[in-house]
């Protein structure tokens, strides 16, 4: 899963300032522990990439509920692959 984190300037300034901007992105990638993380501007916002493994959809309101509270933050999940998950994905299609 792809999970794109965007803070709107003014609340992302206002959670920087107060310690919340570290603590709730620290708490999300202990919560979620991605494979990478990315972290910079985008569309002159403060913006988050991280890939994980989401097991069970059912963890996504956990998951993204901090980010919206305490960062007024957009979130987008994507669902993306790995190298092997694609190849594993093309043996599928070429076995049919």
């Amino acid at each position: 899963m792809m999970m794109k984190i965007t803070m709107q300037v003014e609340a992302g300034n206002k959670a920087l300032q107060e310690g919340i901007l570290q603590r709730t992105l620290q708490s999300t990638m202990e919560r979620v522990r991605p494979e990478a993380s990315y972290f910079g501007p985008d569309g002159g916002k403060r913006t988050a990439f991280m890939f994980f493994d989401l097991k069970d959809p059912s963890e996504i309101p956990s998951i993204v509920e901090p980010l919206f509270r305490a960062l007024n933050a957009q979130v987008e999940l994507t669902p993306v692959m790995n190298a092997q998950d694609l190849a594993a994905g093309l043996e599928k299609v070429h076995a049919k």
